[in-house]
C-alpha cells in the first residue's frame, strides 16, 4: 500500500533522488535476475531482500552489447567524457569503440600474445596496454597510433594505471615486482619488490601518494608512490587477491580475492572494516563510484553486484551474463557502467 504522507514522500524522494547519482554503478550489484543479451535492450531488476524502498526506483536499466572480439575481454576502461571505451581482448587486439555507434574507430595490433589490461589517462590522451607477451604499449586513442613501447617486465604484464598527475604509469606483473615509469623518459622510476608470488593488480590513489599491489601470495602491501617505500602489508584473505580500489578521497581500499570475498581496509592505519560477502565464486574486479559511497565488483559467478558503502549492505546484483565478469569500470558521472566478460563481450549499463 502507498501512504500519502507528506513526511514519507519527502523521504522517499530524498532517498530517490541521493540513489539516482550512483545508479549506473549499480550496475554491479547482486540479485539473480535475468539481463537481456540483444546488443541494446533492458534489464529488469528486483530488490534483495536487504534493499531499501529506494532501490525501487531504479527500474529498468538499458544495456548495450558490443560485440567484436573473438574471446575473453580481459579489461575495459572508459573515457573521461564517456564517449570512448578500450578495451583489451585475448584475441592480441585493443578495439577502442565509439559509444554512439557502438563500432570500434580502431583496433590496435601490436602485442604478440592476449592484452590483460588497459587504461586511459586522466584527459583520455593517451591508451595504456599490457600484456602475455611481456610488454607496455602507450597509444593516441584518437588516432590509433603507437606511441611509445616499454621493457622492463621479465613475465606477462597483468595490470596497470596512471597517476593522476599523467606523469607516471604504474604497472604489475607475475614476476613479482611492480614498477613506477616515468612517461616523459620512458625509464623505470621505482621497482616494488616484495610480493612472494605474482601480482594480479595495482592501484594509486586520487592524490597520486600511495600505490597498492595484491597478489597470488595473499597479501596487499601499500607503498610510497614517490620515494617506492614499502609502508604496510595487509593480511586477511584467505586465497590470491586478484583486484583492488582506491576510494575517491583515499582513505579506504577495497579488495577482492579467489576466496569469495570484497574486504575494505583503512589505508592510513591498515585496519580491516569491512568485508562483503554475497558472490559464489572468486572476485574479478572492483570499482568506486566517482561519490565514493557505491562499490561495483564483478565475479566468476557471472554477476555484478552493487555494494552500498555507507550501510556496507548489498543493493543490487545483475545477472544474465553467459560467462564470467573480468572487468568492470564506472563512468565519471556514476551514470554508466562497463564490464568485459568471458564471453568476448562488452556490456555497457546506464539507468
Amino acid at each position: 500500500m502507498i501512504h500519502h504522507n507528506p513526511a514519507s514522500i519527502s523521504n522517499r524522494l530524498l532517498v530517490r533522488t541521493l540513489f539516482s547519482s550512483l545508479v549506473l554503478i549499480m550496475v554491479m550489484a547482486c540479485q539473480p535476475k535475468q539481463a537481456e543479451q540483444t546488443t541494446t535492450g533492458t534489464a529488469n531488476v528486483t530488490e534483495s531482500a536487504t534493499e531499501s524502498g529506494a532501490a525501487s526506483s531504479w527500474g529498468d536499466v538499458k544495456v548495450q552489447s558490443l560485440q567484436g572480439h573473438t574471446g575473453k575481454v580481459w579489461s575495459v576502461a572508459l573515457s573521461p567524457d564517456q564517449q570512448t571505451l578500450a578495451s583489451a581482448g585475448n584475441d592480441k587486439t585493443i578495439k577502442v569503440w565509439n559509444l554512439q555507434t557502438e563500432q570500434p574507430n580502431h583496433v590496435l595490433q601490436a602485442h604478440q600474445d592476449a592484452v590483460l589490461s588497459v587504461a586511459l589517462s586522466p584527459d583520455g590522451q593517451t591508451l595504456a596496454s599490457t600484456s602475455k607477451d611481456k610488454l607496455i604499449k602507450l597509444w593516441s586513442p584518437q588516432t590509433g597510433e603507437l606511441k611509445q613501447t616499454l621493457q622492463g617486465h621479465t613475465k606477462i604484464v597483468r595490470s596497470i594505471v596512471f597517476a593522476p598527475d599523467q606523469k607516471r604509469l604504474v604497472s604489475s606483473s607475475w614476476d613479482k615486482t611492480a614498477k613506477v615509469w616515468d612517461l616523459e623518459t620512458g625509464k623505470v622510476l621505482h621497482t616494488l619488490s616484495g610480493h612472494q608470488m605474482g601480482i594480479f593488480a595495482v592501484a594509486i590513489s586520487a592524490d597520486g601518494q600511495t600505490i597498492a599491489t595484491v597478489s597470488r601470495d595473499k597479501t596487499i602491501k601499500l607503498w610510497n608512490a614517490q620515494t617506492g617505500e614499502l609502508l604496510r602489508t595487509l593480511t586477511g584473505h584467505t586465497d590470491s587477491v586478484r583486484c583492488v580500489a582506491f576510494s575517491p578521497a583515499g582513505g579506504t581500499l577495497a579488495t577482492g580475492s579467489n576466496d569469495k570475498t570484497i574486504k575494505l581496509w583503512d589505508v592510513n592505519t591498515g585496519q580491516l572494516l569491512h568485508t562483503f560477502t554475497g558472490h559464489t565464486d572468486l572476485v574479478n574486479s572492483v570499482a568506486f563510484g566517482p561519490g565514493g559511497t557505491m562499490l561495483v565488483s564483478g565475479s566468476q559467478d557471472q554477476t555484478l553486484k552493487l555494494w552500498d558503502m555507507n550501510a556496507k549492505t548489498l543493493i543490487r546484483t545483475l545477472q544474465g551474463q553467459s560467462g564470467a565478469i573480468e572487468s568492470v569500470t564506472v563512468g565519471s558521472s556514476g551514470r554508466m557502467l562497463a564490464s568485459g566478460n568471458e564471453d568476448g563481450t562488452i556490456k555497457v549499463w546506464q539507468p
